[in-house]
């Protein structure tokens, strides 16, 4: 039996890009329908996470005239991966697998069709990976392979070079729902769930049109909740740090005594005074990391909803418009 797949693409202010996306996943979808690789009631469902611009407006356009077309608008914006999170859960009940894609199109829209040859061979999750990041400014690759090798060093599992452009079986999506912390990071709670995975590689492209969403600010803030949402090695390493600096002092009360009893006067009061400044910014980023932890736990304990739906578009609502428009 054919699977029936869900493409979800969350949206944040895309119109530029929105048209050429839709074409390119509609032609995606019909190659796999004429191939017999899925059914032909796939679908793509479009997540507008508060976008000020005429994306919803696109989308809903997109509704009327492709019955493959849903559409979901988000009451505010609610961040990339909740957004992620509420596409998935419209589409499980709908769709016998899932994949998410950014709308921006630099993920191989034709990677897909290998990512449902692999859930049919079998694999509940498929993670699509860069084969490559030479596309990417000197300071981005590096960057970006440091975070990956900081998550492993951290003990948090992490998928090489991938970012949230995968295929999830529904079970898969279902498991990854029983998740209910409001600090979400994907890319670190999906390699959790135990399923049978496989990879795709692919060669990510350059952005078509519109501006990157992920300025250096926001993925240093991504890459910091990632961290912290799945480590508390950061915490040990403070203690640790704390150690340390106790056993430092303590040598350094040391050899003042020494010096004092043979007669040598203590010299160097900038590097005292260096010595407090260091120690002084020592305390408060460790003040700061624990205060990361805190205010995740105060985020969490409030458990506030992660999206309010606005606006579901989906093909059983347009049939029912129809069968309404034949009896008036």
């Amino acid at each position: 039996m054919k699977p029936r797949l869900a493409v979800v693409v969350p949206c944040y202010n895309e119109q530029e890009v929105l048209p050429e996306t839709l074409t390119q996943l509609r032609e995606a979808l019909r190659r796999m329908c004429d191939a017999d690789a899925i059914s032909s009631d796939s679908f793509l469902l479009f997540v507008d996470d508060g976008s000020k611009d005429a994306t919803w407006a696109l989308i809903d356009a997109a509704c009327d005239a492709d019955e493959t077309v849903s559409g979901l608008k988000l009451a505010g914006n609610v961040g990339h991966q909740n957004a992620l999170i509420a596409g998935l859960e419209a589409a499980k009940d709908r769709c016998d697998c899932a994949v998410t894609i950014d709308a921006d199109l630099q993920d191989d829209v034709g990677a897909i069709a290998r990512m449902v040859e692999a859930f049919s061979n079998g694999c509940d999750i498929v993670f699509g990976v860069r084969s490559d990041r030479s596309s990417d400014s000197f300071f981005k690759r590096h960057t970006a392979q440091g975070f990956y090798r900081l998550m492993t060093a951290l003990g948090a599992k992490s998928v090489y070079n991938h970012a949230d452009f995968r295929l999830m079986s529904r079970r898969a999506i279902e498991a990854l729902l029983q998740y209910g912390e409001r600090n979400l990071f994907l890319r670190g709670i999906v390699p959790l769930l135990g399923f049978q995975t496989a990879t795709v590689l692919y060669e990510r492209g350059a952005r078509r049109a519109g501006e990157s969403k992920y300025p250096l600010r926001k993925m240093l803030s991504f890459a910091f909740d990632g961290i912290t949402s799945f480590s508390i090695r950061p915490i040990t390493l403070i203690t640790w740090l704390g150690g340390l600096i106790i056993l430092l002092c303590i040598a350094a009360v040391c050899y003042i005594l020494v010096s004092y009893f043979t007669g040598h006067s203590v010299r160097g009061w900038s590097s005292m005074i260096l010595s407090i400044w260091f120690l002084g910014g020592v305390q408060l980023l460790s003040i700061g990391i624990v205060g990361q932890y805190v205010g995740k736990i105060y985020l969490e304990a409030k458990r506030r909803p992660r999206y309010h739906i606005e606006r579901f578009r989906a093909p059983a609502d347009r049939a029912d418009e129809k069968s309404d428009d034949k009896q008036a």
